[in-house]
């Protein structure tokens, strides 16, 4: 068991204000299953990093610092970086961006769901805040969700909070969504591939 610690269709011209304008939205209460699109196959990153993403924020292999067993995802929001702890003594290092302040977000949870490309539907309470949002997204390069999502549960329970892509390497390193954890598609990826279904998730 993988072990995790934390924190409507509109016109083409309008999507891309929308997605935009929920870049820095965070993440939502969504079943996925948008499945590999075509438009999405034709995003997918190449197998290289964005010149964009700072050096210190792309995946490396270092001792392990979290003293987690292995397979434990380990994310330690102050430093932005998701360690995904390996059973020789060493943990995969990933950059991540977090949550903004009053969004964090911060215990235990298991990976409960995985989706490839999934449709993004804010909750509730994001429409509340943001009555500007769509309903639903489909997956796809303009979705917030990226590549990849990881949706975590606590207690049975949905958290609302995901381990997911983004297009933007920028935010990498950032505190900027509503508590999410966002990584480049080529990282999520790479850690979606690796972690199964009852994941422990581990966010400080």
């Amino acid at each position: 068991m993988t072990r995790v610690r934390f924190g409507f269709t509109r016109s083409a011209a309008a999507l891309g204000v929308v997605a935009a304008s929920i870049a820095l939205a965070g993440c939502g209460a969504t079943t996925g299953g948008g499945g590999s699109r075509e438009a999405a196959i034709a995003f997918a990153m190449s197998k290289n990093y964005p010149t964009a993403l700072p050096v210190q924020f792309r995946k490396t292999e270092i001792p392990d610092p979290t003293g987690e067993a292995p397979g434990t995802i380990v994310i330690e929001t102050g430093q932005r970086y998701l360690y995904l702890v390996q059973p020789n003594g060493t943990a995969l290092r990933y950059g991540v961006g977090v949550g903004k302040e009053g969004f964090g977000w911060s215990g235990e949870a298991t990976v409960q769901n995985k989706q490839e490309w999934p449709d993004w539907v804010p909750p509730p309470e994001m429409l509340e805040r943001r009555p500007d949002l769509p309903l639903r997204m489909s997956g796809g390069p303009e979705n917030p969700l990226g590549a990849r999502a990881m949706y975590l549960w606590k207690d049975g329970k949905d958290t609302l909070f995901r381990i997911h892509g983004t297009n933007e390497p920028l935010t990498i390193g950032k505190a900027m969504s509503s508590g999410c954890i966002r990584m480049i598609n080529f990282d999520v990826e790479d850690l979606y591939s690796r972690v199964p279904l009852g994941t422990k998730v581990v966010v400080r």
